[in-house]
């Protein structure tokens, strides 16, 4: 981590503060010895002892370092989300609040519409009023969409999402570049892959495979395990996460306007993808849960479900160019320390 620029910033405020990868990033920035502001609406998309217990883990955390504060209010709650903004004036803010989920956008797309366009609206109002030097906003590789053009870049052109999801998360790309562009806020998409590790997400495939193996219950596979995704770990993503902490998003003086590229821009305004740059076969990702589990998995072959896609997979020279990031967790690494942390918390708490 670029230590020496840690007296430029002092405050950082981080929505979705418990929240699978808000919680992790709480945790590293608060290791760094810095002020940080969480919020976060405990929404019961998922289990919401699950966040309380990520924000029991913070609080551990917290004794030992940096400042910590946080409040459980709705990014969708202008007035409210203005006031806090205001109060602490944070030289960062990270924008990790979401209503997540693929399949769920096609059950409930107002929920996305209210999280993911307007609240990203609010965020960008509350930077732009209150000086943010930058804006670090979670984007997806959902964005790509229909394009079976791997390994994924930056400087592909996303025009074609197959989700309602993958839509609303581009146009906050879209949006992000208006007020980088207008009014001179330099803003940072992170485009994650399949992000996996302890304190996961439980309406993801390592959670509900989990679960379901441990119970002898079978688990759905989909396009018959002929799915591949750069499955990211936890950890690498935090540390790609704080590392662009550290380096604002500036204007590209390469940039040209007769033949632009999407991830950069005349305004200060960047895009990268964050994952792994390994796409690994669905039905290998099940046998090392299997072999970590100590069990096997019933499995039930499923078509392909609307929305989803085949196979993702990250380039990652952008952001390693940008900031030195280079993950270092291999996939049965990750699944053992994932599959670890599984048995050891639902055990404590059953």
């Amino acid at each position: 981590m670029p230590m020496n620029s840690k007296k430029n910033i002092e405050t950082i405020i981080v929505t979705g503060a418990a929240g699978f990868i808000g919680a992790a990033l709480v945790k590293n920035l608060l290791c760094l010895d810095l002020n940080v502001i969480g919020l976060d609406n405990i929404n019961d998309y998922y289990s919401t002892s699950l966040k309380r217990s990520r924000l029991s883990e913070i609080e551990r955390v917290a004794k030992k370092n940096g400042k910590w504060e946080f409040y459980e209010v709705a990014i969708e709650n202008h007035k409210l989300f203005e006031e806090i903004v205001d109060r602490y004036s944070p030289e960062v803010f990270v924008h990790l609040a979401a209503q997540a989920g693929v399949r769920y956008s096609i059950e409930n797309p107002s929920a996305y519409v209210q999280s993911n366009l307007v609240g990203f609206a609010n965020v960008l109002e509350g930077c732009r009023h209150n000086n943010v030097s930058h804006l670090i906003y979670a984007s997806s590789s959902s964005v790509y969409g229909g394009n079976k053009n791997l390994p994924f870049y930056e400087e592909q052109p996303v025009n074609h999402p197959v989700s309602l999801y993958a839509a609303t998360k581009k146009s906050n790309e879209l949006m992000a570049h208006t007020y980088s562009h207008l009014y001179n806020l330099p803003t940072t998409g992170l485009r994650f892959f399949t992000v996996y590790g302890p304190w996961g997400r439980p309406d993801m495939a390592p959670m509900i495979f989990a679960e379901s193996i441990l119970k002898n219950e079978p688990i759905k596979v989909f396009n018959h395990g002929k799915m591949k995704r750069d499955f990211t770990y936890i950890d690498d993503v935090v540390e790609g996460i704080t590392r662009c902490c550290f380096k604002k998003a500036r204007i590209d003086e390469n940039f040209n306007p007769l033949n632009p590229n999407p991830a950069t821009s005349l305004a200060p305004y960047r895009i990268f993808n964050i994952g792994n740059s390994s796409s690994i076969q669905l039905t290998y990702f099940i046998e090392l849960l299997e072999k970590n589990l100590g069990k096997k998995a019933i499995k039930d072959l499923q078509p392909m479900q609307p929305g989803d896609v085949i196979s993702t997979a990250a380039k990652m020279d952008l952001l390693n160019s940008w900031v030195g990031y280079k993950p270092s967790t291999s996939i049965e690494n990750g699944i053992r320390l994932f599959s670890e942390w599984y048995l050891n918390y639902f055990k404590s708490i059953s």
